[in-house]
């Protein structure tokens, strides 16, 4: 259960964190896929009264722009199974899905395009600037919690590596589990190199020399 503290936390990250995003929206590069109709039309203008910069074009380009900040793409029964380069579990940019139809295929592919949210049409200027932020919000949010996952899994490789190349040093030398832990640290300092490529480098050096007694 979160602490009082935690919740306060976060609720004063989400309160910074609204402004900033409103502020944001103006000038945002967005690209709008949609069929040129009324939809279109009065999703673009919208776009354009929040201050973004907006392009529309249908079919969906298979590659982004690099300047593309947010995409609109439209889901239909006809092009349901769309793919390109840019959709996917992690979209490289925020994915906003306008559909049609509230059937369990278009709301697969939205889900497989990406999508962090969804305009139902008739499209109408409510909705709009709401599915903007939190697709961007929520985009923002995914892109940190991956990038933490990414240290947390190297820490633990870290750890894992440096503890195999102890239980070397102890079999090998042996010596105390806290001795084999500096001597790695020294030869760290000595080298002036992270702990972890030392333990790599005796991992690989035991390897070599286990295949070698192997002959």
């Amino acid at each position: 259960m979160a602490s009082p503290d935690t919740d306060r936390g976060v609720a004063g990250r989400a309160q910074r964190s609204t402004p900033d995003l409103l502020r944001n929206l103006r000038n945002s590069r967005v690209m709008v896929f949609h069929p040129k109709d009324p939809d279109g039309e009065m999703l673009a203008q919208q776009l354009q009264r929040i201050g973004c910069q907006v392009i529309t074009v249908w079919p969906p380009l298979p590659d982004l722009p690099d300047t593309v900040e947010v995409v609109f793409c439209a889901v239909g029964p006809d092009h349901a199974a769309l793919k390109c380069s840019w959709m996917g579990a992690e979209p490289l940019v925020p994915v906003i899905a306008i559909i049609n139809y509230e059937n369990p295929t278009i709301v697969d592919a939205a889900l497989r395009m990406g999508a962090q949210a969804v305009l139902v049409t008739p499209v109408r200027s409510a909705g709009i600037l709401s599915s903007l932020v939190m697709a961007k919000h929520t985009h923002a949010e995914l892109r940190e919690v991956r990038r933490r996952a990414k240290r947390l899994e190297q820490k633990l490789l870290s750890a894992n590596q440096i503890s195999e190349a102890k239980a070397i040093l102890v079999r090998t030398r042996q010596i105390s589990d806290s001795e084999a832990y500096r001597v790695i640290r020294e030869q760290a300092m000595s080298k002036r190199v992270p702990t972890e490529e030392i333990a790599r480098a005796i991992i690989h050096a035991d390897g070599i020399l286990s295949f070698q007694g192997r002959d």
